[in-house]
C-alpha cells in the first residue's frame, strides 16, 4: 500500500491562496476516483476538488473555514500501489469540524424553552411535545387555548390517545406551582443560542460589503414608475410568443431600459480602480444579476446585453441565474459586470438602498409592483406603479446625472414602444 497526496490546485489567475469551504468525506472514508472531496472558494466563485485516485482518506488538511496556500497539502489517501508519497512522518488526522455547538445566553433570552416544572395532573415534569406534534385537541378545546394564551404542546392530555380535554386546561390553568419561567400563558424564554462560524460565500458577501461600504460614497436615488403600459405588453408578447419563445419577466425590459439610457451616460456604466485613481468607461453592458441562494448572494453576469434581444436577455438571466442558485456558476459567469440589477420581486418593498457592487459605480434596483390610484388629467385612474431604489458611487457619479438616468429609464418604461426606436 502505498500514500497519494492531494495538493491544494493552482485555480489559476494568479491566486495564491483558497477558502477551505466544505469536507464531503472523512477520515476514515474508502473513496472512490473522480469523487469530490472537498469545495474551495476564491475570490469569485466555489470550486469542487475531485480525487484522482481510489483509496482510504487518512488524513485531511485542514478545516472549513480556512484559508489554505496552493501547493499545500489538501488531503492524504492510501491507495494501492507505491502512491506519489515517500513515506515521511505522517500529517496529523483533521477531522471536519463538528456542528455549532449549542452554548448558554443570557437569562433574558425571549423565545421559547422546555419548562421544568409539574404538569397540570401530575407531579412528574412537563415533557413537552416535539414543535411539529400537533396535540390532539377538539377546536373548542384550541379556541379556548388561544384566547386564554395556552400553547398546547405544553398540555397534558388524559383523553383517549393523550387527547386534550377541557378538564385538562382547567387543571394546567388552575395549578399554582406551575414553572414560573413557563409565563402566563405556557410560553418560556430559551437559554440556548448557536454559533455559526463565518466562512465560504458567507464570509466573501460578508467582505466585499464591509468593503464596498467602506470604500464607497454611496448615494441611493428613488423614482416610481407607471408600469401600466409596460405591463400590458409584457402581457400580450407572453400571450403571442411565450409557448414559442419563452415567457418573459419585467427583467429584460429593464436591462433593455438600461442600454438604450446608458448610450447618453458612460460615465454610469464604468467601474473604478480607486487604487490607480482610473474610471473605465466601458461599451459594452454586462448586467450584474444579484440572485439569491440558499447559500447567500451571489452576482452571475449577463454579457453584452446590448447585443440581445428581449427573449435572449431573458434566456440568459434566468440561465445564469440558475447556476449561481446552485453553486454551478464558473468563475467567468460571475465576473466582469459593469452595472448590476437587483431585484427581490413580490418582496421588493416600497424603498431599498441597494449597495453598490464594487468596483461598478451604480446598481439599479427594483421595488414591488402595485396597483394605486393615480390622478390623470383630473381624473382618478388605477395604475400599475413601481420604485426604482438605485445607488451610485458619488466619487464618479454626480447628483444630477444619476437623477437624469434614472429619468431616462423611466421615461423607456412608461413608453415601452420606445425600447425599440433606433
Amino acid at each position: 500500500m502505498g500514500t497519494h497526496v492531494i495538493k491544494m490546485p493552482d485555480i489559476g489567475e494568479g491566486i495564491a491562496q483558497v477558502e477551505l469551504v466544505e469536507w464531503f468525506v472523512k477520515v476514515g472514508d474508502v473513496i472512490a476516483e473522480d469523487q469530490v472531496v472537498a469545495d474551495v472558494m476564491t475570490d469569485k466563485a466555489t470550486v469542487e476538488i475531485p480525487s484522482p485516485v481510489s483509496g482510504k482518506v487518512l488524513a485531511l488538511g485542514g478545516q472549513p473555514g480556512e484559508v489554505m496556500a496552493v501547493g499545500s497539502e489538501l488531503i492524504r489517501i492510501e491507495v494501492e500501489g507505491s502512491g506519489n508519497h515517500v513515506d515521511t512522518p505522517q500529517a496529523k488526522a483533521i477531522e471536519p469540524a463538528p456542528a455549532p455547538a449549542k452554548v448558554e445566553s443570557k437569562p433574558d433570552a425571549r423565545i421559547e424553552a422546555q419548562p421544568q416544572q409539574a404538569t397540570a395532573h401530575a407531579a412528574a415534569p412537563i415533557v413537552p411535545r416535539e414543535a411539529h406534534e400537533k396535540p390532539l385537541a377538539s377546536p373548542a378545546v384550541r379556541k379556548r387555548a388561544l384566547d386564554a394564551g395556552i400553547e398546547l404542546r405544553y398540555v397534558h392530555g388524559s383523553g383517549p390517545a393523550g387527547r386534550i380535554l377541557h378538564e385538562d386546561l382547567d387543571a394546567f390553568i388552575s395549578k399554582p406551582q406551575r414553572s414560573a419561567a413557563q409565563g402566563i400563558g405556557g410560553y418560556a424564554p430559551r437559554t440556548d443560542s448557536e454559533q455559526v462560524p463565518v466562512i465560504g460565500l458567507r464570509r466573501k458577501i460578508a467582505q466585499r460589503m464591509q468593503d464596498a461600504k467602506r470604500r464607497v460614497a454611496h448615494f441611493s436615488y428613488v423614482e416610481e414608475i407607471d408600469v401600466t403600459n409596460l405591463e400590458a405588453l409584457r402581457q400580450q408578447l407572453n400571450a403571442k410568443h411565450g409557448d414559442s419563445r419563452g415567457k418573459l419577466t419585467l427583467l429584460p425590459f429593464l436591462v433593455r431600459a438600461m442600454v438604450v439610457a446608458l448610450r447618453d451616460f458612460p460615465q454610469i456604466n464604468a467601474t473604478y480602480d480607486d487604487e490607480a485613481q482610473v474610471i473605465t468607461r466601458h461599451g459594452a453592458v454586462h448586467v450584474g444579476i444579484a440572485t439569491q441562494g440558499d447559500n447567500g448572494l451571489m452576482v452571475p453576469v449577463l454579457r453584452h446585453a446590448e447585443a440581445g434581444s428581449l427573449w435572449s436577455n431573458a434566456s440568459e438571466i434566468a440561465r445564469v441565474a440558475h447556476a449561481a442558485r446552485n453553486n454551478k456558476a464558473t468563475r467567468e459567469e460571475l465576473s466582469g459586470s459593469t452595472i448590476t440589477l437587483t431585484s427581490l420581486g413580490a418582496l421588493g418593498g416600497i424603498v431599498s438602498t441597494p449597495v453598490v457592487n464594487t468596483p461598478e459605480v451604480a446598481i439599479v434596483g427594483v421595488n414591488r409592483m402595485v396597483e394605486r390610484p393615480m390622478v390623470i388629467d383630473g381624473q382618478i385612474v388605477v395604475r400599475k406603479m413601481m420604485n426604482l431604489s438605485s445607488s451610485f458611487d458619488h466619487r464618479v457619479v454626480d447628483g444630477m446625472d444619476a437623477a437624469l438616468f434614472i429619468q431616462a429609464v423611466r421615461g423607456l418604461l412608461e413608453q415601452p414602444a420606445c425600447l425599440f426606436v433606433e
